[in-house]
């Protein structure tokens, strides 16, 4: 799931994840161990069936649990 404040931009299943870390660039894919991180400007980029999509994000933070990755961010 990806959301901001004001809505829900994506939710769904994925293949993989990108996302733009204050440690850098990190991929999340199924059974991923649990974390949390905080994100910095950049795109969140995601696959899901074969098809590539692309969020621009201002800011946020990304939670990895269950094999379930929700990312909340500033547009």
């Amino acid at each position: 799931t990806v959301s901001s404040p004001e809505r829900i931009l994506y939710e769904g299943e994925a293949d993989i994840v990108t996302l733009p870390g204050a440690q850098g660039s990190f991929s999340i894919l199924p059974r991923h161990a649990p974390m949390v991180s905080l994100l910095e400007a950049g795109v969140v980029r995601f696959v899901t069936a074969g098809e590539e999509h692309t969020l621009p994000l201002k800011e946020g933070f990304a939670e990895v649990h269950d094999n379930e990755v929700v990312v909340c961010i500033e547009e």
